[in-house]
């Protein structure tokens, strides 16, 4: 009998308190409602849970620039009036609002980024989740969509003190530009992202030629996709190229960004993703028994992202969660069925031809 997993889960309810203002699509209320579903199925007393420390501004600057970190701690709603060159210069306003308590809620989901990467470092867990991470548009010295602090880059880099080698996977709609950007120039991180491109679509990059320069060539790779593409091309996508890259690349410890809004009926998505299409992705992943670290990311629809992390939290736990919901603080959310299964929207699906052509 073969052990079973350990995994470190980290949550702090502060997260999900915070408001990005009206008519803005991040709601991070979705982190209370998706653990309220984790404590609902009892997946709790199958993991060791933990607060995340809140991460220093000399941890954040380990990526960011240590004046742009300043910046965030400085900023407050009823201060930035005063600074509206900075805002320009640091890419603060419309889609990344200053809103109370903006520094805290990066430090607590970028602290639990940097916990889970410790805990696989030393070994204390096999599998360690934080779905409030998972900020992958994040620049060196700005904010972008809705990303502030990357809490990946950070991971990653903690990570990259004990591994040679670490694969970074990104099943987010959106390309995993500020991730890619970090490590597009060393071969010690792979970066491997399965994304909408074209159209105009948010953030514009990650063409199928963009491959990584210097010793980063051929260390990065996109697979850039188009509206309506359904869980068995998907899944056969990332399966074939995913089982490649791993035997090639030999990494010594993978993330795996879990964007949800790669779902049927996303608010801002375009895919066709099933939550069982989604989660096989996180399953294929686990099969390979390398320390893994798993995080969050977009999604807008927030009941369906709270499904989706729920049963990929099951997923790593090896429990099939029954499809009734069971009784929580947020039930109503799910109504009026209170079911884990969301049938498919019927979208048109088109694939890239060129990215069927890159597979031959």
């Amino acid at each position: 009998m073969l052990e079973k997993d350990r995994i470190a889960y980290f949550y702090d309810g502060d997260v999900g308190n915070v408001y990005f203002g009206p008519n803005h699509p991040m709601k991070p209320h979705r982190l209370c409602m998706t653990h309220h579903l984790v404590l609902s199925y009892e997946l709790h007393n199958k993991m060791e849970i933990y607060r995340p420390h809140k991460a220093y501004p000399t941890e954040l600057a380990q990526f960011h620039s240590a004046d742009y970190v300043e910046f965030l701690h400085r900023i407050t709603p009823d201060t930035q009036h005063l600074y509206e060159n900075e805002l320009r210069r640091y890419n603060l306003g419309e889609d990344c609002p200053v809103f109370d308590n903006l520094f805290e809620f990066c430090q607590i989901y970028a602290g639990g980024t940097l916990d889970a990467a410790r805990r696989l470092n030393h070994k204390t867990c096999d599998i360690a989740i934080n779905w409030a991470g998972g900020l992958h548009h994040a620049k060196k010295c700005e904010a972008s969509g809705f990303c502030y602090i990357n809490d990946l880059v950070l991971g990653i880099l903690e990570l990259l003190k004990y591994h040679a080698r670490v694969l970074y996977i990104d099943i987010d709609v959106h390309h995993g530009d500020g991730v890619e950007e970090a490590f597009y120039f060393t071969d010690r991180v792979m970066t491997v992202s399965f994304h909408k491109y074209g159209d105009f679509f948010f953030p514009g990059t990650g063409d199928i030629k963009d491959i990584g320069e210097r010793e980063g060539k051929y260390y990065a790779i996109n697979i850039p996709l188009k509206d309506g593409i359904d869980d068995s091309s998907f899944t056969r996508l990332f399966k074939t190229i995913i089982a490649k890259v791993v035997e090639t690349y030999l990494p010594g410890a993978i993330v795996l960004q879990c964007g949800a809004d790669s779902l049927a009926r996303d608010r801002l998505g375009c895919f066709n993703l099933s939550i069982e299409g989604h989660a096989e992705c996180v399953k294929f992943v686990k099969k390979f028994n390398i320390p893994l670290l798993v995080t969050g990311g977009g999604g807008y629809t927030k009941e369906n992202v709270a499904r989706c992390w729920a049963v990929e939290t099951g997923v790593l736990l090896d429990t099939e969660l029954p499809n009734e919901i069971p009784d929580n603080e947020y039930i109503k959310y799910f109504a009026p069925d209170y079911t884990l299964k969301v049938s498919n929207l019927n979208m048109v699906h088109q694939v890239s031809s060129l990215l069927l052509l890159s597979m031959v």
